[in-house]
């Protein structure tokens, strides 16, 4: 009984904090120049000032971009209060013009001779149904910080948020592989191929999303696997805390990708 009444209280809570998430921000496809452009601001602050990759700049205009950019969806979480960008990612759609150099998924090029799964390979799939997560970026202002409870306000990098709201933070990642699924459902997708470091998939194991790793260690910006999950299995696996989430933010990209039919979505994200 000790142990049922725990989860119930542990159920409450998550109910709580993601009902919160849902309230102060907002999910937003960069149907707009302007707002891929704080897409690929946000992917500079991150990558290049904060982690110094060595990634493809704009200088003039302070903004990571490469050449699939122009083929894929990108999505934001916004806080809305602020109207700062928390995080970012996008989808890649492959092209299905053979002679097209985007009729690649970039982990096809990247992992060139080591993705060794002997069936979880995208050239084994139906190209029509394939995709690539990748740039997803969290803003730092909006990354968890140890605070004293007694706190009723905490600056981050001249930010002011209060104490409630430092409880979403851990969310916006979850929240950004929310968008990734929802994305995935609503332009026909099923097989969904990302480049992660090996904690990223041990922790979103733990929300039901298991990857399968699909490739040896492969050199992008440090060492990094692809990985590999069907959509389809992510739906009925997920925990089952998060589907109210995940309802909710697809129902949100749902309403803004009618906007534009599917087909033309990656024109519009241009």
């Amino acid at each position: 009984m000790t142990s049922l009444k725990t989860n119930e209280v542990k159920r409450s809570r998550n109910q709580e904090l993601f009902g919160q998430f849902i309230e102060e921000y907002r999910f937003v496809l960069a149907m707009s120049p302007d707002v891929k452009k704080k897409a690929l601001s946000l992917r500079h602050e991150v990558f290049l000032q904060e982690l110094r990759y060595k990634m493809h700049e704009d200088q003039a205009h302070h903004l990571e971009t490469d050449e699939y950019d122009d083929s894929s969806i990108h999505c934001l979480i916004e806080h809305k209060r602020s109207g700062l960008p928390a995080g970012c990612m996008r989808l890649v759609i492959p092209s299905s013009d053979p002679e097209s150099p985007f009729h690649k998924l970039p982990v096809e090029i990247q992992g060139s001779g080591k993705l060794n799964h002997s069936m979880l390979k995208p050239g084994n799939m139906p190209r029509h149904q394939l995709c690539e997560v990748s740039r997803l970026a969290i803003s730092r202002n909006f990354r968890s910080r140890q605070t004293g409870e007694n706190h009723t306000s905490i600056i981050f990098d001249g930010q002011d948020f209060s104490s409630m709201e430092v409880r979403t933070f851990p969310l916006i990642a979850i929240g950004l592989f929310l968008c990734t699924y929802s994305l995935v459902g609503l332009t026909g997708r099923r097989h969904v191929f990302a480049m992660m470091e090996s904690r990223l998939p041990r922790l979103l194991a733990l929300s039901g999303f298991h990857f399968t790793k699909v490739s040896d260690e492969i050199e992008h910006h440090g060492l990094r696997n692809a990985y590999y999950i069907d959509h389809s299995k992510a739906e009925k696996e997920m925990h089952e805390d998060l589907i109210p989430l995940y309802l909710h933010i697809r129902k949100e990209l749902s309403f803004q990708l009618k906007e534009v039919p599917v087909h033309e979505a990656r024109v519009s994200c241009s």
